[in-house]
């Protein structure tokens, strides 16, 4: 589905974003979502996919994250995803945990034609309620900088890249700017979108894993809608769905705004694996 907004001066972009119903270390079958999420996406004409919170691992590992091998599972997937071709010619954007100087952080690995262009870590944790993300991460303070991050020699393999930027930074093309956020940074006072969108960026990111709270889905979109009314811009949200094999309930409902209004939403307890929302837009 497309909707086109602007002059004649300006090019279609088209974005994808999902909510996936994925499980705590079902490393095959989160893979296998992913890939039918890209898939969806390509068809559709998107050249930009956002994916859940977490969603190679699945969010709700608890303190299986402190095991090495819930990471080297994680890049094992994340090789996979380089690999193959339904990952070509598209932006992808998935969520994985990432040691960085023996630090573990809640990180966005965005890629596009088997390089990986940002590690993005998380910089406000969910600490309240049910969510214990202090327990297992750190968050990363160092607003707008970046560190070299070394890659492990199986994706040094797939990239041809030894290194790569890891920390604050957004994504320029020749055409727009995309910044992301994660969850929990959409909620504090301080969202890193505001400076962002003094700075330039046009599309905004979010990759949640939300669970579901009575009237809890009406305050995201409203924060997302509140958001993009003072800022402008494309404001794209994913979300986990399902039980995750732990307590917790994620109701989806991913969504994109577009200058304070929603202009796609999915449903909020749909059954289906994957479910996605596409739309494009001029810029």
């Amino acid at each position: 589905v497309k909707s086109q907004v602007g002059g004649i001066m300006g090019r279609t972009v088209t974005v994808a974003t999902c909510a996936l119903n994925q499980w705590a270390l079902d490393f095959d079958g989160n893979l296998e979502r992913i890939l039918k999420s890209i898939e969806i996406a390509k068809c559709k004409g998107a050249r930009y996919r956002l994916g859940p919170e977490l969603e190679i691992c699945g969010y709700g590992c608890s303190d299986h994250y402190f095991e090495s091998d819930t990471l080297l599972h994680s890049f094992q997937a994340l090789a996979k995803l380089l690999e193959s071709s339904v990952t070509q010619d598209i932006i992808c954007d998935v969520g994985m945990p990432v040691m960085h100087r023996n630090v573990r952080y809640n990180c966005r690995v965005i890629f596009l034609n088997k390089k990986i262009l940002l590690i993005r870590p998380k910089m406000a944790l969910a600490n309240t309620g049910n969510y214990r993300e202090m327990r297992w991460f750190t968050p990363w303070n160092r607003s707008r900088q970046v560190e070299d991050y070394f890659l492990p020699r199986m994706i040094q393999a797939i990239t041809n890249q030894e290194s790569v930027p890891f920390g604050d930074a957004v994504l320029a093309t020749l055409d727009t700017c995309i910044g992301s956020e994660i969850c929990e940074e959409l909620w504090t006072p301080n969202s890193p979108h505001i400076e962002m969108g003094i700075d330039g960026v046009e599309i905004f990111t979010n990759s949640s894993a939300s669970h579901h709270v009575l009237r809890k889905a009406h305050m995201r979109v409203d924060l997302v809608n509140s958001a993009m009314t003072k800022n402008g811009g494309i404001y794209i949200l994913a979300n986990q769905k399902g039980c995750d094999g732990d307590r917790l309930y994620y109701d989806g409902c991913a969504m994109i705004c577009m200058n304070g209004a929603t202009v796609a939403q999915g449903l909020q307890f749909s059954l289906d694996d994957v479910v996605m929302d596409i739309r494009g837009y001029y810029i």
